[in-house]
């Protein structure tokens, strides 16, 4: 009687573990369980109507001039013409805000960030997991460190950007000092998503190249990556999603309000993030001025979504069952 009696706990305890899913239905459980559907039911709740009042609140910005005008350009003929509809001529100066240069300089920013960091990060990623030994104390340093800097506060990163910039004597708040803080900020975040990636691929592909004569370094150049593509593609763009929206460490290098000229900017020029202009643009003491920055705070938010959109659909196309 026993052992049936062990036989149907042990099953019922295989079904749970299975399943995820508990038969325990008392008080405290319900209570628990409530609970954790409020506080998700809670935030989401939150989230939607902050996104919703941001939204209504920069709906007469969005317009062009959010997208083609610099930092509170200035367009006369144009402020004439709304000067004549009755709008009040403190305010025609602000009409044009815009975010181009930040839009411009945050593009700059990622191309620069993703060609210094997506390199990197997955050569690191694949000699610790390909070429390097799992139990030498370096690679178990490495470990160690890597989960420890996906942890670290973002302004931290800034701070080292900024002494390497002071060490080499480059000036504050041009482009290659931030795409090197950007750069810390996700590589650690490459890394361990490259190296999951490779941990997908299973070791018969690259039992199977070696048996036929390949190399290691052919084995992985020619098999292991192209198979972990879909996996490294979508880390990395979702690190460069998460530096997109970064300025705790563009602050800390000087990045700011500063206004650059309608040319194309270079990688040593000084130039402005979205996120910073947005920031500017909220503590100003001009409404239609905060109402751009609503809009840009959705812009921004549309573009981070987008980035991650990208990854899964890159994931779910590319993905393979093995």
């Amino acid at each position: 009687m026993s052992t049936a009696a062990a036989a149907t706990a042990s099953a019922v305890t295989t079904s749970t573990l299975a399943t995820g899913k508990s038969q325990d239905r008392n008080l405290t459980s319900l209570v628990f369980l409530g609970a954790l559907w409020f506080s998700l039911f809670f935030g989401v709740v939150v989230l939607f109507a902050l996104i919703v009042d941001t939204a209504i609140s920069g709906a007469d910005r969005f317009d062009k001039e959010l997208f083609t005008q610099y930092t509170q350009s200035f367009d006369p003929e144009r402020a004439e013409a709304l000067a004549a509809t009755g709008r009040d001529p403190k305010d025609l100066s602000a009409a044009y805000t815009g975010f181009k240069s930040g839009i411009v300089g945050s593009v700059i920013l990622m191309i620069t960030t993703a060609l210094m960091a997506i390199p990197l990060g997955v050569a690191a990623a694949v000699y610790l997991e390909e070429f390097s030994s799992k139990t030498s104390r370096f690679s178990r340093i490495v470990e160690v460190n890597l989960q420890n800097l996906a942890a670290v506060p973002a302004v931290i990163y800034g701070m080292l950007a900024a002494s390497l910039m002071a060490a080499v004597g480059a000036e504050r708040g041009i482009a290659i000092g931030g795409a090197v803080a950007l750069s810390l900020l996700i590589l650690p975040v490459v890394i361990i998503t490259t190296r999951e990636a490779l941990r997908s691929v299973p070791d018969e592909i690259r039992q199977g190249s070696l048996a036929l004569g390949a190399t290691v370094w052919q084995t992985t150049w020619r098999q292991t990556l192209p198979s972990a593509v879909p996996g490294i593609a979508t880390g990395t763009i979702l690190g460069l999603s998460r530096a997109i929206g970064e300025a705790a460490p563009l602050v800390m290098i000087g990045f700011g309000a500063i206004n650059f000229a309608p040319e194309l900017p270079y990688i040593t020029s000084k130039i402005e993030a979205f996120p910073l202009e947005i920031y500017d643009a909220a503590q100003s003491s001009r409404e239609i001025v905060r109402q751009a920055a609503s809009a840009g705070i959705i812009v921004l938010l549309a573009m981070i979504l987008g980035m991650n959109a990208l990854a899964i659909i890159i994931r779910n196309k590319f993905q393979r069952s093995w």
